[in-house]
């Protein structure tokens, strides 16, 4: 899912190959993913020619927070690894899907589909954050308890984002190259920042880079010269 698998035991790169695997197991032979179940948002408008504006849904995510001491690559994997580890049962109901299923399949009572995008924290400082974004029917109150507690689950109100898509490289580098672009692009326009930009990934590590769908997002709001805050 992310190219990140490559810095750890063998055994437990096997194991994160089968969970992403799982995760975007309806991808086509080159690997792009394919009516995998994604957060839903609606196209808006424009930030500028690159850059897409979003409105995004209610989404609940499941999110683990690191210290950054191990450096990005090590908490990209044990990110994923805990996170991979809730999904496929780590977790009080010990809700799985079986390794058969696809992940567009109807998801049932006791089972829990992985979506796209993963969203991983694109900051420098502080902990490293990860997210899985999880089903649409789940909520807060139905989602099954993690049974590890570095595990949070998140409901993330609706929201303006703006995207910039790239494919190719999703490395540390390539993901700050574009983050300055995002935000290069921001500055000219009618919106501010709000919060910490994230990476989008989309697809597995084997997918062709040509064809690898790959995003930097951050929300957004109208620039407070738009508006007049009158007293109480």
């Amino acid at each position: 899912m992310l190219n990140f698998l490559t810095t750890v035991h063998p055994k437990e790169t096997s194991t994160l190959i089968v969970a992403a695997s799982m995760l975007l197991s309806a991808c086509s032979i080159v690997g792009v993913r394919s009516g995998t179940e994604q957060p839903l948002y609606s196209v808006i408008g424009k930030v500028s020619e690159n850059v897409e504006l979003r409105q995004y849904q209610n989404r609940l995510t499941a999110k683990v927070s690191l210290p950054s001491t191990s450096g990005v690559p090590q908490n990209r994997n044990a990110a994923f690894s805990i996170l991979a580890d809730y999904i496929f049962g780590g977790n009080r109901s010990n809700s799985t899907l079986a390794m058969t299923a696809p992940v567009a399949a109807p998801i049932s009572s006791e089972s829990i589909a992985m979506t796209a995008p993963v969203a991983a924290d694109t900051g420098n400082d502080g902990p490293y954050g990860m997210s899985f974004f999880l089903p649409r029917n789940y909520t807060p109150d139905t989602a099954p308890v993690p049974n590890d507690p570095r595990i949070e689950l998140i409901e993330v109100p609706a929201t303006k984002m703006a995207a910039l898509r790239f494919s190719g490289n999703r490395d540390e580098r390539s993901v700050e190259v574009f983050k300055a672009k995002l935000l290069k692009e921001l500055t000219s326009s009618d919106w501010q920042v709000v919060g910490e930009p994230v990476a989008y990934f989309y697809d597995p590590p084997w997918t062709i880079p040509s064809m690898r769908r790959n995003e930097v997002a951050v929300s957004v709001e109208p620039k407070a010269s738009d508006h007049i805050i009158l007293p109480d």
